[in-house]
């Protein structure tokens, strides 16, 4: 699960990184969830887009997408949607910390 800093780390790379998943009129099918897990391996955060002739949602999209590739959705704005997949054998994104110095203590 990530944290709120984290999300926002993912968010402001995502803004540089071009749109390679593409949801039509077809939905989401096999090949689509295969092409999702082949960028998610290599890159470990993909931004993808739902067409207006989707009969998807944003959203809808990416949840089923990180359900059906093990991944979490970082971000849904407009009609694109970030996913987030650490590749465990060759991770590229180091993800920020929690620093326990500022972290609120429990009484």
């Amino acid at each position: 699960m990530l944290t709120s800093k984290q999300r926002a780390q993912l968010k402001t790379l995502a803004a540089s990184e071009d749109t390679i998943l593409i949801i039509g009129k077809g939905g989401l099918t096999e090949h689509t969830v295969a092409e999702a897990n082949n960028a998610l391996r290599a890159r470990e955060l993909v931004k993808g887009r739902v067409l207006e002739s989707a009969l998807l949602s944003p959203r809808e999209a990416g949840q089923q997408l990180c359900e059906a590739c093990r991944a979490e959705l970082v971000h849904v704005i407009g009609s694109r949607f970030v996913l987030f997949r650490r590749n465990p054998e060759a991770p590229k994104i180091e993800l920020v910390r929690n620093n326990p110095k500022n972290a609120k203590k429990r009484r």
